[in-house]
Formats: structure tokens, C-alpha cells, sequence
């Protein structure tokens, strides 16, 4: 059974981004995440930080201490957990929530199901 989601972490999320746009909160990838103007832009599995970023940065990023891709194959560029090591102090947690807020207007919205099935029809 996986791990609650910090309660803690959730909330400083919640205020992190409660002025940035439309903020929802939906289940995604076992995660607790948070959709800012219908963009996933941050969650939280456990005690780890789900960040988006910009793709070009995932190369750098990936490398940072604490750090893993959402996908070990790579599939996904610019999706991060980060793990509590990572997002300790101020400076940590301001990159990490800072940059995925930055980043939110550029990002790509996924089709909605409805929108995808249709096109197919």
C-alpha cells in the first residue's frame, strides 16, 4: 500500500501556488497533483516533490542530489520527484516551486480525453 502524502508538503504547495492561476488538485501517477490553469505543475507521492520544468533543463536537473525523472526511460522531460533532501531549505524549495510556476504558462496542456475520442470520431 503506498505511503500517505504529506499532509504538510500538500499544504505548502497549496499556498505556494493558491495565487497563480486556477489551482486543481486531482490523483495522477499514484501522485496528489496540482493542475494550475489545467497544467500539471507540482505534486506530491509520500514525502517526494513532483515538480514540471522546462525540458531543456532536465539534463542539469537530473543531475542535482535527491533528483530522479519521473520516468526512468526518459519519456517524460521535465518531470522530477524530488525528495525531501532536495527541497529542505528556502533556496531549495524556491527553485523547485518557483521554476515549475515559471515554467507553467509555456507548458503544453494534454488533449483532454474528450477533445482526443473527438477528433477520432
Amino acid at each position: 500500500m503506498p505511503a500517505e502524502h504529506d499532509p504538510a508538503l500538500l499544504d505548502a504547495i497549496r499556498h505556494a501556488l493558491e495565487d497563480a492561476g486556477e489551482l486543481d488538485e486531482k490523483v495522477m501517477f499514484g501522485c496528489h497533483v496540482f493542475m494550475l490553469d489545467g497544467k500539471l505543475c507540482a505534486g506530491v507521492r509520500g514525502d517526494e516533490l513532483l515538480v514540471r520544468l522546462p525540458p531543456d533543463l532536465h539534463d542539469d536537473v537530473a543531475e542535482r542530489p535527491g533528483v530522479r525523472p519521473l520516468a526512468a526511460q526518459g519519456g517524460m522531460q521535465g518531470y522530477f520527484f524530488v525528495d525531501p533532501s532536495g527541497y529542505a531549505t528556502a533556496a531549495q524549495w524556491q527553485f523547485w516551486i518557483g521554476t515549475a510556476k515559471a515554467f507553467n504558462p509555456q507548458a503544453r496542456r494534454s488533449p483532454s480525453k474528450r477533445r482526443t475520442a473527438a477528433k477520432r470520431g
